[in-house]
């Protein structure tokens, strides 16, 4: 399976047979601590997703601006209104963005520092 479609099923880097988090309905689904078929070990140390934060951040501030400008571009309104409401628009897709990155950053950790010894 390429990465592009492992990195978008949430699935471990190395193997891309196992799943990284948990399946979840109702609530922020709990990631595996290891890859239930190569046993890769997913959060290396304490504080490991502080990477994944800026990813987050950097992916949410694009799709904000993004969607600022197109409203920019179709409305009439102020530029404030139109990022109050993309802002606004984007809020429920968070806790996507979220996930999405923290995912990137294990496979970012796994291209340039692959774990050998789990």
């Amino acid at each position: 399976m390429p990465a592009w479609k492992a990195i978008f099923h949430h699935l471990c880097p190395r193997c891309r047979l196992g799943k990284i988090f948990r399946a979840s309905i109702f609530r922020f689904p709990k990631m595996y601590e290891r890859c239930l078929s190569c046993n890769l070990r997913f959060e290396r140390e304490e504080g490991y997703f502080l990477g994944a934060m800026y990813i987050s951040y950097g992916l949410s501030l694009l799709s904000i601006g993004l969607l600022s400008v197109l409203f920019w571009s179709i409305t009439d309104w102020p530029l404030i209104k139109d990022v109050g409401w993309a802002l606004i628009l984007f809020l429920p897709f968070a806790p996507t963005m979220t996930l999405f990155a923290r995912v990137l950053w294990i496979y970012l950790d796994q291209a340039i520092d692959p774990d050998r010894n789990s």
